[in-house]
């Protein structure tokens, strides 16, 4: 167990997967670990490398392994499937942790802080409720389609007492969610006045409290992107490459990456262009060109792709936003 430097860890539900390799490569211990035997097993070892897929669940072991003495680095599990030999199970996937984590060009993600997994929980949980209220609205919308003007006559007997009683239950979810999502709301709000990032962040036209607050939530360390570019790759603004032979070949943007974050940023960037229509656009040069010669949606997307440029950059140098020559003029 001393001569262990490598480890790559399947975490599951209930039963772990564990596979480990000396310096040399070498498979030391490849076996299965209940969730109670799993600090256990950790202690006994000395400090070594712990690769585990990314996911909620693995930021909290990243953090109890740490605590441990030992180095554990996140990854994206699209860039562990590549190293899965033939058939998929929870064996070939602790071992294909346990190579992807030693690639010297891996790319890992940060370990989130109880407090960033908590703010995104709030957004997850808005965002479901929301969902749900879609949902509802819906189906209320479904049902009465042609009893809108009589469901709320109680005397009318075209509506049968039934079809109230549903109607009465869809009604009282409704207004249930409304306040879950109105208190969520307040909770983002009192997240983001107390972390001085997010009111930097909040200051750049078309990013909110909701899009800080997600954004420092989900970056642990914004240094770990080498630039701009590849920060707003990992959201998934950037153009496809179907590049050879020295001819680039760019087509839609790639949408990989955080949905929920691009979202927010194409909302962000429509509303800045929303704005530009009602009130003009001349202080900024920029984007009057950009609407000159490309529809709306386009434009969104390239303004999303620069404000998370900014964002990155806002980040990671800790400034301020500087507002355009244009619009200090």
């Amino acid at each position: 167990m001393q001569a262990i430097t490598t480890i790559g860890l399947d975490i599951a539900k209930s039963v772990f997967q564990v596979h480990g390799i000396d310096a040399a490569g070498n498979v030391l211990i490849r076996r299965q670990l209940k969730r109670r035997y799993v600090l256990a097993f950790f202690q006994k070892l000395s400090p070594c490398l712990v690769g585990i897929e990314a996911c909620a669940t693995s930021h909290y072991w990243s953090r109890q392994l740490k605590a441990l003495g030992h180095t554990v680095r996140l990854m994206p599990p699209a860039y562990v499937k590549p190293y899965v030999k033939r058939q998929k199970n929870d064996a070939a996937d602790a071992e294909a942790i346990c190579e992807a984590v030693t690639r010297a060009n891996m790319r890992f993600v940060e370990t989130k802080t109880p407090e960033q997994q908590s703010c995104l929980m709030l957004h997850r949980t808005r965002q479901l409720f929301i969902r749900q209220q879609t949902s509802v609205i819906n189906a209320i919308r479904a049902h009465l389609a042609e009893l809108l003007a009589i469901v709320t006559d109680a005397s009318d007997q075209r509506v049968p007492e039934v079809a109230r009683a549903c109607l009465a239950a869809l009604g009282a979810q409704l207004r249930a969610l409304k306040a879950q999502i109105l208190e969520f709301d307040r909770r983002i709000l009192a997240w983001h006045r107390s972390n001085e990032t997010s009111r930097r962040l909040d200051a750049i036209p078309g990013i909110g409290p909701a899009l800080a607050t997600a954004l420092v939530a989900s970056i642990a360390d914004p240094k770990a992107f080498r630039s701009g570019r590849d920060f707003s790759a990992w959201i998934g603004l950037v153009p496809k490459q179907h590049s050879s032979g020295g001819k680039e070949k760019l087509g839609r943007i790639s949408k990989q990456g955080d949905r929920y974050l691009r979202s927010l940023f194409t909302a962000g960037a429509l509303a800045v262009i929303r704005y530009a229509k009602i009130y003009g656009s001349k202080h900024r040069p920029w984007l009057t060109a950009l609407l000159a010669r490309r529809p709306t949606k386009v434009a969104a997307i390239a303004l999303a792709n620069k404000l998370a440029r900014m964002v990155w950059a806002m980040m990671t140098r800790g400034e301020r936003y500087k507002e355009p020559v244009a619009l200090a003029a």
